[in-house]
């Protein structure tokens, strides 16, 4: 019988990469600080199958070993992903520079007299979590930049990358970046202070990769009861964003993504939260690509809302969470499909405010109240939050 599977966490992924590469030796299995949060049905299970979120499998995991089943192969900048061995193996005696953040004047200047005329790996840390300053793709492309800088000055280099992830403890972080370093050094590693400016060449590649305001990617997403007045504003401020022109925007109303995404998902809870997360992924992915997703799904649960919250900002883009928090009975009075009035009746299950509960938001970015209100005073009290200017009338 086959092992059961589970995708890691992001985080756990790139523990995982290290432990099989040998960055964290002597660590070679999910042990203190490094661990595996494994869902309960797993609990107990002596042996476990661990893939990548494509499904691929990558290592067979028990409590006393972890066995490779495969090695990572997909994400940018992944021919420079390697292993300590493989380093050494390439590069022979060199000195190590863990770069944790775009490389400054004074970090090159520190690089030069720590080199003494050997070959230098910059060791660039993208995990999950790390305080870079940039995506983990732009600190990769910003250390190249430094790496050509270097080279102006006759100093060999190049750039590898290890996806340390931060596991939340200054102390831990610390520990484990010296190993990971270690790891991969020969002659020794070099640490850079951060700091200094940037030099025109990074500077560049940090500004294409972290976008102003104006174009960084973001969710609005309207939670709300049935009725509220959501859906209305959502579509009012689509067609303000279409207007302006200076953004791409894509509409994700519940019941046009129930038609087509969520097709077959009845209105129980579970499948409630699974439409949730789906259009929390969508949504996720259009503002990771600097558009704006704008989001109109009733949303009643407080956990599956944080998720998507969660999501967008993985993705790096912002999120506004927006409350419309038009009461009900001001909801059933604009009722005209009658959908409370069967509700009430017993003739819809589950029926949000009525038989089903609806968690009001804590984290709300914006409340509104649209009883007795425009639709124009009330995105007036909305635009302020959003990272883009309401173009004039």
């Amino acid at each position: 019988m086959s092992a059961p599977q589970h995708c890691p966490s992001p985080r756990e992924l790139d523990d995982l990469e290290l432990l099989l590469s040998g960055a964290l030796a002597p660590l070679t299995n999910f042990e203190d600080p490094i661990t595996l949060d494994l869902p309960e049905e797993l609990a107990g299970v002596g042996e476990v199958e661990l893939v990548d979120p494509e499904g691929t499998p990558l290592a067979r995991w028990t409590p006393e070993r972890l066995e490779p089943l495969a090695t990572p192969a997909h994400g940018a900048f992944r021919r420079l992903h390697l292993t300590p061995a493989q380093t050494r193996a390439k590069y022979g005696d060199a000195v190590v520079v863990p770069v944790a953040a775009p490389l400054t004047d004074h970090d090159l200047e520190q690089i030069r007299v720590a080199s003494h005329e050997n070959y230098v790996v910059l060791l660039a840390l993208t995990g999950v979590g790390t305080p870079q300053g940039v995506t983990p793709v732009g600190l990769v492309r910003a250390t190249n930049a430094a790496a050509d800088l270097l080279a102006r000055w006759d100093i060999e280099s190049d750039v590898v990358v290890c996806p340390l992830p931060s596991h939340d403890d200054p102390e831990v972080d610390h520990e484990l970046g010296q190993r990971v370093a270690e790891n991969y050094s020969t002659l020794g590693v070099a640490a850079v202070s951060g700091r200094g400016e940037l030099p025109t060449e990074v500077a560049e590649v940090v500004a294409e990769d972290q976008p102003g305001d104006d174009q960084r990617g973001f969710v609005v997403f309207f939670t709300g009861l049935s009725g509220s007045g959501k859906s209305t504003l959502a579509r009012a401020l689509h067609d303000l964003v279409l207007e302006d022109g200076r953004r791409t925007v894509t509409s994700l109303d519940g019941d046009v993504v129930r038609r087509n995404l969520s097709a077959g998902l009845t209105f129980s809870r579970e499948d409630r939260e699974t439409n949730i997360r789906r259009i929390g992924w969508v949504a996720a992915q259009i503002a990771h690509h600097r558009g704006i997703a704008i989001c109109s799904p009733i949303a009643p649960f407080d956990e599956t809302r944080k998720q998507v919250r969660e999501m967008t900002e993985d993705a790096g883009g912002d999120f506004v969470l927006v409350h419309v928090s038009t009461p009900l009975e001001e909801c059933e009075r604009r009722d005209r499909k009658g959908l409370y009035a069967k509700a009430r009746a017993g003739k819809i299950p589950e029926f949000t405010g009525i038989s089903s509960p609806y968690e009001e938001p804590e984290d709300a970015d914006v409340t509104i109240d649209t009883t007795g209100r425009s639709v124009a005073d009330c995105l007036d009290e909305l635009m302020p939050a959003l990272t883009f200017h309401r173009p004039d009338a």
